[in-house]
């Protein structure tokens, strides 16, 4: 059972930290390589504005628990918005709002689990300035924040063995995103506390996965040198087809949506 870090990455100023801070020191990039290049000044400035921006909404949503999501990379190709998403959730002993979130660590084969702080969350390499936000129910609200203040509990289902494609209905890698939807399954469903029931639970619901049109040439180029892509957990005639399911923010927008777990996707750009 992996624990869950906490993290505040270099290029956050110390203003930042007084602004909206994590509990240590320690950076986290999410499917990215590690970069010593430092942030600009106004990828900075947007980042906490971003942050200050996002909190006044939370304030104002009277939520206790709501999932979060960012544009760390250009998806447009995919016809994809959001990249990447965790839950972030009131904490009021801080008086302060925190995300849970599964990253992986400098584009190796592993990830792990991070709480952080809205201006460390916003501190990644962002594509675009532009928070993605949904208010689960109350019921769903209920379930999963106390699971996710609970280091222990939050990482129940992690799975530290890691790829950016990893197959939705496989044990093999676990990527972030497939991280959250399948500890919302444990949370709603005390039965589902492990990954292959998790994974059932999601397809009762009806979770539909993305999936992504990658040729045997454009397979070849991600897996080569890259550690945190792999393609062998597929199922073989998906894959030959140049079919690559996998679980996308937007996939979980539709389904938190369609199997009536949250409202409407809200945009903070």
């Amino acid at each position: 059972m992996n624990a869950v870090n906490t993290s505040t990455p270099r290029a956050v100023a110390a203003a930042a930290l007084a602004l909206l801070t994590a509990m240590a020191v320690g950076p986290a990039q999410a499917g990215q390589n590690c970069t010593e290049k430092p942030p600009s000044v106004d990828q900075i400035r947007r980042s906490l504005d971003l942050a200050v921006k996002t909190a006044r909404w939370l304030d104002d949503s009277g939520a206790r628990l709501v999932v979060i999501a960012r544009r760390g990379q250009n998806l447009d190709r995919y016809g994809l918005r959001y990249s990447h998403l965790g839950y972030v959730y009131r904490d009021d002993a801080a008086k302060a709002w925190r995300v849970v979130h599964k990253l992986n660590q400098c584009g190796t084969a592993e990830s792990a689990l991070y709480r952080q702080g809205l201006a460390e969350f916003f501190s990644d390499d962002l594509h675009a300035f532009e928070a993605g936000l949904m208010i689960p129910t109350p019921a769903v609200q209920e379930a999963l924040r106390p699971m996710l203040q609970d280091n222990a509990r939050a990482a129940v289902l992690h799975h530290k063995p890691y790829s950016m494609v990893a197959y939705p209905w496989a044990q093999r890698y676990q990527q972030s995103n497939q991280w959250a939807l399948e500890t919302l399954a444990c949370a709603m469903e005390p039965g589902a506390c492990d990954r292959s029931r998790a994974q059932a639970w999601l397809q009762f619901k009806g979770y539909q996965p993305t999936t992504l049109n990658l040729s045997a040439g454009q397979r070849l180029g991600a897996r080569v040198g890259t550690a945190n892509v792999a393609f062998d957990d597929h199922p073989g005639a998906r894959r030959f087809a140049d079919r690559i399911d996998t679980v996308t923010v937007d996939s979980v927008f539709a389904f938190l949506q369609s199997a009536r777990l949250a409202g409407p996707a809200q945009t903070i750009p």
